[in-house]
């Protein structure tokens, strides 16, 4: 492989480790498990270069310690993570080694105190922080404040930009932004869009930033039929986006 690939590689039950493969150079994206990574390697006849982490999470670092233990390289991720080995925080720039080009880093917290994203050219690594038609939930001491900054961060990059999440919820995500917007005309065609790639068992990921500002919900606070609809469930006006994106959240988290 001569050309700069990235490839999704199933762990779990529904995450992805992503790989960014350049030659015969390989870097890792959150390897919760080491043998997807290893059987990847192995079968593409690839070299680990690097790898980076988002966050804490086991299911996203899990498999870093044996991948260290095969490939001498460096971890780089967020300062308070045990097994990093190279800390980055917001503004830093990551050399990549092996595949080329520079990663710049962004403090994107809400889902977790410590999680950042790496941007690379435009693929944006956002962990559990944006998820195709979602975002992550609010876990340790983190506010609805800080994951809604973030996402507006995130909204705020080029249209283009792909979004390279961590998990394939893309179709429950969708069933909650239905229920916030059915008349979303967009929504229902990405709806289709997705249900024709699951049904062939293809990733849905990665998505379009630009995709993601027209149909999930938790970037669209700022819409008047996103904000009457969570008005109506909450049964009381809001009129600020960060109040809106609160209570959709929470509107989220028992969503059945």
């Amino acid at each position: 492989m001569s050309i700069m690939q990235i490839v999704p590689l199933s762990a779990f039950r529904d995450n992805y480790i992503w790989a960014l493969v350049a030659h015969d150079q390989c870097i890792v994206v959150d390897p919760g498990e080491a043998a997807p990574v290893s059987q990847f390697l192995a079968r593409q006849d690839l070299r680990l270069a690097a790898i980076l982490v988002t966050h804490r999470h086991n299911d996203h670092i899990g498999g870093v310690a044996a991948l260290c233990r095969s490939w001498q390289v460096p971890v780089f991720g967020p300062p308070s993570i045990d097994v990093v080995t190279q800390a980055v925080e917001e503004g830093d720039t990551v050399h990549l080694p092996g595949i080329g080009g520079a990663a710049s880093v962004m403090a994107v917290p809400g889902h977790t105190e410590e999680h950042i994203a790496f941007l690379y050219e435009e693929l944006l690594f956002c962990g559990d922080t944006l998820f195709a038609g979602g975002c992550g939930r609010l876990l340790g001491s983190s506010t609805a404040v800080e994951l809604h900054t973030s996402l507006q961060r995130i909204a705020a990059l080029p249209a283009s930009t792909q979004i390279c999440c961590a998990h394939e919820y893309t179709l429950n995500n969708l069933r909650f932004a239905r229920e916030v917007e059915p008349e979303n005309a967009a929504l229902l065609a990405r709806v289709a869009r997705c249900n024709a790639l699951r049904d062939k068992n293809l990733p849905t990921l990665p998505s379009r930033l630009a995709d993601e500002l027209m149909t999930n919900p938790f970037l669209r606070t700022q819409e008047v039929g996103v904000r009457r609809s969570v008005e109506r469930h909450v049964g009381k006006p809001l009129d600020q986006p960060a109040a809106i994106f609160a209570a959709l959240r929470a509107w989220k988290d028992v969503f059945q």
